[in-house]
C-alpha cells in the first residue's frame, strides 16, 4: 500500500513536469490530456522529451527582437549579404566615366569653335548673329580661345547703325563716308527751319567742340561734327550757308537729293515725318534727336541722346577716343 502511494507520488510530479512543458509547446497538450484521463494505470507513463522552460521563453524573446532581419531564430547567419546595391567602388567609377564625358564634350567643342571661327568670323569683314540688328565683329584668338574683338560697347557689340552713304557740301561737292576715314565724326540729322530742338542740339556740340580744345587739344583735332539736312526740299545750299553762320566754325553741313537722304536716314534708323503743315505749305519735321559718334574706321562708336550735357559728351567722348582694350 505505501509503495503504491510512492507510485502515486511519483506519477504525480511527472505529470506536473508534462504539464508545464504543454504551456510552451502545443502538440504535447493533447496527449498529456488523454494519459490523464485514462485513470489509473500500472504502466509508467514515457519519459518526457528533455525541454527547459527558460530557454524557450528566451527564444521566443530573441526572435522577436530580429524580426524583419532574416534571421528569426537568431543563428546570426541569413545567407543574404549585408551590403545594398550600390558601393563606393561603383560610385567612383560613374564619378570617373562623367568627368570624361564633360572633359571630351568640352575639347570637342573647343575644336570645332576654333574651325568655324577660322572659317566664318576671323576675315576684316567680321561676323554678326544678326547683321540687321548687331553689327559685324571681328574676332581674335586669346590664350582663353576665341572672342571678339573687344570694343567700348562690351559683349552685346555695336547696334548695326550706319553704312556707306553719299551727299554734298555747301560748295556742291560730293562727300561719302569714306571723305571722312582717318577723323572722328559727330553726326547730327536737322533741318535749319526747326525752331528750337536742332538749334539747341548744335550749340551743345559746339560746347563739346570748345572744351575738348580746352581739355584735350589732340582729341580735339582728330574729331569732326557734321550737320545732315532732312529737308532737302526746303534747305537749299544757299539756305545752310546762311544757318551755319550761326554755330560752331567747325561744322560741316550737307545735304543732297531726297533720295540720297531717305537713304541715308534709313541706315542710320532716323524716325523722320512731317508735322503741323499749314495751308501756305509751311511744315515742321518730326525726327529723331540722336548724335552719332563714329570711330576714325567709320564705325558706330556711340550715341548721345538729347538728355545727355555738355560734360556728359565730353566725357563719352575721351572715352571712347583713349579706350585701350585689354586683348
Amino acid at each position: 500500500m505505501m509503495l503504491r502511494t510512492a507510485a502515486s507520488r511519483g506519477m504525480i510530479r511527472k505529470l506536473g513536469s508534462a504539464a508545464t512543458i504543454c504551456q510552451t509547446r502545443v502538440p504535447i497538450v493533447a496527449t498529456c490530456a488523454r494519459s490523464n484521463s485514462g485513470g489509473s494505470s500500472s504502466a509508467p507513463l514515457p519519459p518526457p522529451p528533455p525541454s527547459n522552460a527558460g530557454a524557450a521563453a528566451s527564444s521566443v524573446k530573441y526572435a522577436k527582437t530580429t524580426a524583419g532581419t532574416g534571421d528569426p531564430e537568431g543563428s546570426g547567419s541569413t545567407g543574404f549579404s549585408t551590403r545594398g546595391p550600390v558601393t563606393w567602388p561603383a560610385l567612383g567609377l560613374v564619378a570617373i566615366a562623367a568627368a570624361s564625358a564633360v572633359s571630351y564634350y568640352k575639347i570637342e567643342r573647343e575644336r570645332r569653335l576654333e574651325n568655324a571661327m577660322g572659317k566664318i568670323v576671323s576675315s576684316e569683314s567680321g561676323w554678326s548673329p544678326n547683321p540687321e540688328l548687331l553689327a559685324r565683329r571681328q574676332y581674335v584668338r586669346t590664350k582663353w580661345g576665341w572672342f571678339p574683338k573687344e570694343d567700348a560697347f562690351g559683349g552685346a557689340g555695336k547696334p548695326a547703325i550706319g553704312g556707306p552713304w553719299s551727299l554734298v557740301d555747301l560748295d556742291g561737292n560730293l562727300v561719302t563716308n569714306e571723305s571722312f576715314k582717318g577723323k572722328w565724326t559727330l553726326l547730327y540729322f536737322g533741318f535749319a527751319r526747326c525752331p528750337d530742338i536742332c538749334p539747341s542740339e548744335m550749340v551743345k556740340i559746339g560746347k563739346v567742340m570748345d572744351t575738348l580744345e580746352k581739355e584735350h587739344p589732340k582729341l580735339r583735332g582728330q574729331i569732326q561734327p557734321i550737320f545732315v539736312s532732312i529737308d532737302p526740299a526746303r534747305d537749299s545750299l544757299k539756305a545752310l550757308r546762311d544757318y551755319a553762320k550761326d554755330f560752331h566754325p567747325s561744322y560741316v553741313f550737307l545735304t543732297g537729293a531726297p533720295q540720297q537722304v531717305q537713304a541715308m536716314a534709313k541706315k542710320y534708323r532716323v524716325y523722320m515725318s512731317k508735322a503741323d503743315e499749314t495751308e501756305d505749305g509751311d511744315y515742321l519735321v518730326d525726327h529723331s534727336i540722336v548724335v552719332y559718334f563714329h570711330d576714325e574706321t567709320g564705325d558706330i562708336a556711340d550715341c548721345f541722346t538729347q538728355s545727355m550735357r555738355p560734360s556728359d559728351i565730353v566725357e563719352k567722348v575721351v572715352e571712347r577716343m583713349t579706350f585701350v582694350p585689354s586683348y
